[in-house]
């Protein structure tokens, strides 16, 4: 199928009615429906469904597609990324915190169906997608009230229930779609299920320093008195931060499994899409750099990625003061979210896990549930084996 030549449209004008074509879209039409979804308010997009991100994937196929009317303009798109099964013209289908569409359409299956057969018709044997609407969301103060042995963030009554996140995985259970790791989804989500946010859109900036709790407070001070200097790096600081990032994941007991390329490649694509959309922020003492934390713009909304540091000298506090800085730098672009990735699920101070979310608890965001990831196997007994074998294989990474 030739690619779609619909133009990119607002997030809140709707297609006129008539027959749904789904197929191939340039990466020009894909990232100009990007920009008008980013363009529409919430912050916009994830990266992870930038079209340069098909090429951070190394080991993966990918397409980019589209939807509309054959007049009409663009109404969703998706960066799918597609993993062959050995010894097979068959392929995993992974759509990462996508498709990008509008998920409150009451016909549901007036897009995400057409979706489905084109994927099935590429090969695809099964599918994974990761729904846009939030399901639940609970301020710093709430979690910290409710933090207790053997607590998790389910045993916390939640400071809002977003609806259409209720009424989005509802939707999907009826049409067969199951949730990755059930309710939970504790190890089965391939992106976090429960993120930190931080609001930005009508705060100043004593706002955000006020929304710091007082040991955040104390340690970005200290890193202030103690000469901590924090700089945006470039390409060639990346071997240093790989090299603290090996430290890190030592240190704190978890393998991220990427290498230097990866990063390079990552940073090189990135900003040859939208030059200043991966920074790489440096925090150095004494001329040492003892921290490095990467950070990705899209529209709107800004990710702190991934973050490393040294073993020594960590009373400076140079992590403080980097998010503090890219906080700021957040703010100061007109960011309507600051978003901190991943938190684990449980409240137990006695928890290793729990560390990271008491530091990020700190900065007085708040959590926020995603609906996490769903999949489904496509008809047919070739393709329900198929995923059987792959879901194993999953389980024994």
């Amino acid at each position: 199928m030739s690619a779609l030549l619909v133009t990119a449209a607002p997030a809140e004008r709707r297609a006129p009615a008539g027959p749904l074509r789904v197929g191939p879209v340039t990466p020009e039409v894909h990232r100009a429906f990007l920009a008008s979804r980013a363009a529409a308010g919430a912050g916009g997009p994830s990266f992870l469904q930038l079209p340069s991100w098909a090429q951070v994937k190394d080991g993966w196929c990918h397409q980019l597609v589209g939807w509309g009317t054959e007049s009409g303009p663009l109404a969703g798109v998706a960066l799918v990324l597609l993993r062959p099964f050995p010894g097979t013209r068959k392929y995993f289908a992974y759509l990462p915190e996508g498709p990008v569409a509008d998920w409150a359409d009451p016909d549901l299956d007036g897009w995400l169906g057409p979706l489905l057969a084109h994927l099935r018709a590429s090969g695809a044997f099964a599918v994974r997608i990761g729904p846009g609407p939030a399901y639940r969301r609970w301020d710093a103060a709430t979690l910290k009230a409710g933090t207790g042995a053997g607590r998790r963030l389910a045993d916390v009554l939640a400071d809002e229930v977003d609806p259409l996140g209720t009424v989005v995985a509802d939707r999907l259970r009826a049409r067969g779609w199951h949730r990755c790791g059930g309710d939970s989804g504790d190890g089965a989500d391939a992106q976090p299920r429960h993120v930190f946010q931080i609001p930005l859109t009508g705060r100043s900036t004593d706002d955000l320093w006020s929304g710091l709790n007082q040991e955040w407070r104390r340690n970005v001070r200290k890193a202030r008195r103690s000469g901590v200097e924090i700089t945006v790096g470039s390409a060639a600081d990346l071997p240093e931060f790989h090299r603290l990032l090996r430290i890190t994941e030592e240190r704190d007991g978890f393998r991220l499994g990427r290498d230097l390329a990866y990063y390079e490649r990552q940073y090189a694509v990135l900003n040859a899409e939208h030059p200043g959309r991966m920074k790489l922020y440096l925090a150095r003492h004494e001329g040492e750099v003892l921290a490095a934390h990467t950070m990705i713009t899209v529209g709107g909304r800004v990710w702190y990625q991934t973050g490393a540091s040294a073993d020594h000298r960590r009373e400076v506090r140079p992590s403080n003061a980097l998010q503090w800085r890219m906080l700021l730098d957040a703010h100061a672009a007109g960011a309507a979210v600051y978003d901190l990735r991943g938190v684990p699920s449980t409240l137990d101070p006695g928890d290793r896990a729990h560390g990271l979310l008491r530091w990020k608890l700190g900065t007085g965001g708040q959590v926020v549930e995603t609906l996490g990831e769903w999949e489904i196997p496509m008809q047919g007994t070739t393709n329900q084996a198929l995923f059987r074998a792959f879901q194993a294989y999953l389980a024994r990474r």
